[in-house]
């Protein structure tokens, strides 16, 4: 091309979860001198503009969704709605096609990145613009639930499809329990927005878009991109780990002064995003696993269903035998900030991939408890590929976890003589110290933007 810069133009699923990590992509492309325009709903900016470190470069487009019958108003992201509204704001996404039409035809990128807007790659095309779809979530969980070789569009998909991957897919440890594939063949195949199902919207983009771009690291998923690109015949291109740079702030005084406590690595941390809801009996059988293990505990999650309020929810009781060493808190806390202080030992997360990005370059042992859809095959990787955490277990049928099988694996995590903790501890170094070498984040964004220099 002609122009050293590229204009990038951006535009995410409408969830925090996934707007996040495009706005740390967004900074590392601005990082290199290219400017990216990156379509946002217009009550989402100001919770994303603290996050643009190169406002010079990186323009916030603001997009009006339109109301869908069915949604609260004024809804705009996965926040704003419980799971089973989803497919009605999948709606809503498609609705903003015409608006993006006209302001892509006014900017005129080089590339549009998006993910779950089936339509674009078509619009684009129509444009002279290349779309590239830019998968947050892992190779490894679209590869397994969404590939053709599932042949899902021609005879539908079952629970027991799922208990065995699909025809070609790289070996691993990857295996799902009977309720995860029921919940799974689901949600893959039910029907999102103008009629077409998940994995047909899904099918669309990865078939239809000029190129696949992984948030990933070849060395850590590498086979399971290389299915994805065989499967469709497209190109693949690999970020890199694009680890979000450190926060500026400083923690909070109130978390500072709690956890300054306790002593180095005793401090079991639990936080399950942005977005989870637990039923009421699992909230209550984890915060009391935490209180089994005997250890000192912070716990951020939302008010379970039925409960107003996280003190309302806590079980009979509690608050007085965990008093001065286990705390649980109903609203937002500051995650990176929280797992980097010296006294957090152990994470028991949701398996969110922006948790485990975070997550894997610190030194906190692990402790998996996913939930819903891609976290459940994270969980898989972490724990069986790269053996860098442990999984809580759960009924193979039900899905139910227990106050003792949580207790367990922060047990297994937390017991420095056990043989399971010497080596999720000794992975986990080794995968840290790899995704903070000197030159690999740079490395693999140069070569991404190199490759992306081809294509136009």
């Amino acid at each position: 091309m002609a122009k050293e810069f590229f204009h990038i133009a951006m535009y995410p699923w409408l969830a925090l979860g996934h707007i996040t990590p495009f706005v740390h992509m967004a900074n590392k492309l601005a990082e290199r001198g290219h400017r990216v325009s990156f379509f946002l709903p217009a009550g989402t900016l100001s919770k994303v503009e603290p996050f643009n470190l190169h406002p010079d470069l990186i323009a916030f487009v603001p997009v009006i969704i339109p109301h869908v019958q069915g949604l609260p108003l004024g809804a705009e992201t996965t926040n704003d709605v419980p799971f089973p509204l989803h497919p009605l704001l999948i709606t809503a996404m498609d609705l903003t096609e015409p608006d993006i039409e006209a302001s892509l035809r006014d900017l005129k990128p080089h590339f549009v990145f998006f993910d779950f807007a089936c339509w674009l790659p078509a619009l684009t095309r129509r444009l002279g613009i290349k779309s590239l779809v830019y998968c947050i979530i892992s190779s490894a969980t679209i590869g397994y639930l969404l590939t053709p070789a599932r042949k899902i569009v021609e005879r539908g998909l079952t629970g027991s499809d799922l208990l065995e991957p699909p025809e070609g897919f790289p070996p691993s440890r990857i295996k799902l329990y009977a309720h995860e594939a029921r919940a799974l063949a689901v949600v893959t195949t039910m029907a999102y927005g103008s009629g077409f199902t998940f994995v047909g919207r899904q099918q669309r983009s990865l078939s239809e878009c000029d190129v696949l771009g992984f948030k990933t690291c070849k060395e850590i998923e590498g086979p399971y991109c290389e299915y994805l690109g065989n499967q469709f015949g497209k190109h693949v291109l690999y970020a890199g780990p694009v680890v979000p740079e450190p926060p500026k702030m400083a923690l909070e005084e109130r978390w500072e002064m709690l956890l300054n406590k306790f002593e180095a690595k005793t401090v079991i941390f639990c936080a399950f995003g942005s977005e989870c809801v637990l039923k009421m009996d699992q909230f209550q059988e984890l915060v009391l696993g935490l209180e089994l293990s005997g250890l000192p505990f912070l716990v951020a999650l939302k008010p379970p269903m039925g409960a107003e309020t996280i003190e309302s929810a806590l079980p009979e009781g509690f608050k007085e035998r965990v008093k001065g060493r286990g705390f649980v808190h109903g609203g937002w806390v500051p995650q990176q900030l929280i797992l980097n202080h010296p006294s957090v030992g152990c994470f028991v997360t949701h398996c969110g991939s922006g948790s485990l990005a975070e997550a894997m370059v610190k030194d906190c042992q692990l402790v998996l408890l996913p939930h819903v859809g891609d976290q459940i095959i994270n969980a898989r990787l972490m724990a069986g590929d790269l053996r860098i955490g442990v999984e809580v277990e759960k009924g193979e049928e039900d899905g139910l976890f227990t106050k003792d099988s949580v207790c367990k694996a922060v047990k297994a995590v937390m017991d420095n003589e056990s043989e399971l903790a010497k080596e999720t501890r000794a992975n986990h170094a080794k995968w840290k110290e790899f995704l903070l070498a000197p030159g690999l984040e740079r490395s693999y964004m140069n070569d991404f933007v190199m490759q992306l220099h081809t294509l136009v």
